[in-house]
């Protein structure tokens, strides 16, 4: 665990607890098993956010309570963006900015990767910007400021937050996975 985890670890919770009560809640046409698996949706939400620092958690988090005061249900307004069903949530070049960014660095993990992240580059971009669509003003600048920062030091937020997932799940890291799956593809050909 890094010494940055000790602070985060508690607020990534705190925001699962509330965004899970709102996906769980979400009204489809075609209800998705996956709502019913808390632990898969805690795992994934966590993943997502084991990137942020307190500067775009602080906002979200805040944006979070006060949409849960009010009854505002973001992921009903998430998933109502990515199937088409309403117009724009905000209109803001940076989620266009945010989304090109993080889709780049998906596609290089897709690259590097290839055995695990086998077509995930067309949903990941409509997620991301439906997701992008429901933060405040204040989360999404800090997001963008977080974001720039770590593309100039050479960072591939997508690939952490995979190195994250990989690990809590018991593995060393991707390569780890990618190999194993190599191996496994080279014996079904033996």
């Amino acid at each position: 665990m890094k010494p940055s985890d000790l602070v985060t670890e508690p607020q990534i919770q705190r925001i699962i607890d509330l965004e899970w009560p709102m996906f769980h809640s979400v009204k489809a046409s075609e209800p998705a098993a996956c709502q019913e698996e808390e632990g898969t949706f805690r795992l994934m939400r966590w993943m997502s956010h084991s990137v942020l620092p307190p500067e775009v958690l602080d906002p979200m988090e805040a944006q979070l309570v006060e949409a849960t005061a009010q009854g505002r249900n973001l992921m009903t307004e998430k998933y109502a963006r990515m199937a088409g069903q309403i117009p724009p949530l905000r209109d803001t070049p940076l989620i266009g900015e945010i989304v090109a960014v993080e889709a780049d660095w998906m596609l290089a993990v897709n690259r590097r990767y290839p055995l695990t992240f086998t077509g995930r580059g067309d949903q990941f971009s409509t997620y991301m910007a439906a997701d992008l669509e429901t933060y405040s003003d204040a989360t999404l600048l800090q997001y963008h400021a977080f974001m720039r920062s770590a593309q100039a030091e050479g960072r591939n937020l997508v690939e952490e937050r995979y190195t994250n997932l990989f690990q809590r799940m018991g593995w060393r890291d991707i390569e780890a996975s990618e190999a194993q799956t190599r191996m496994q593809k080279f014996k079904c050909c033996q």
